[in-house]
C-alpha cells in the first residue's frame, strides 16, 4: 500500500532514490514523503545529491502540483523551492531526478521560513 515517508517542518533526512521506490511509468522513480502544513506558512524544500540531478515537486494529499524545482539558483543541479501554502493539509514532496534516470542518495530539508524583523 502506497505509504508515504512522514517528514515535518525543520528535519533534514539523509536517503536515497532507488528503483526500489514508487516507478514514474516512463522508466524513472520517485520517493514520496508527507508533510502537515498550515495556511500562511512561507516554507523551503531543499534536495541535495551529488549523485544525481534533483527534482522537487509540491503536491496536494490528491497530487495536484503546487510548486515544483529542477535546478537551485545557484546553477548546481540541487533543488531549491520555496511557496506559500494557502490552505491548511496534508502535501506530498516528490524527489525524483532530471530525465527520469539515475538515483542516488539525497538530503532532504523542509524549514518554515521567518519574515525578516518578524520574531517568532
Amino acid at each position: 500500500m502506497y505509504q508515504p515517508l512522514p517528514i515535518i517542518l525543520g528535519e533534514t533526512v539523509e536517503d536515497k532514490l532507488s528503483n526500489q521506490d514508487i516507478p514514474t511509468g516512463d522508466g524513472g522513480f520517485a520517493r514520496d514523503y508527507a508533510v502537515n502544513l498550515k495556511e500562511k506558512d512561507r516554507i523551503l524544500i531543499e534536495i541535495i545529491s551529488d549523485q544525481f540531478d534533483t527534482i522537487v515537486i509540491l503536491m496536494t494529499e490528491d497530487g495536484q502540483t503546487v510548486a515544483e524545482n529542477d535546478d537551485a539558483p545557484d546553477g548546481s543541479t540541487n533543488s531549491l523551492l520555496f511557496t506559500t501554502i494557502t490552505t491548511e493539509g496534508k502535501y506530498i514532496i516528490r524527489v525524483r531526478s532530471f530525465a527520469l534516470t539515475g538515483g542516488g542518495d539525497f538530503t532532504i530539508r523542509v524549514a518554515k521560513m521567518q519574515e525578516i524583523g518578524v520574531t517568532p
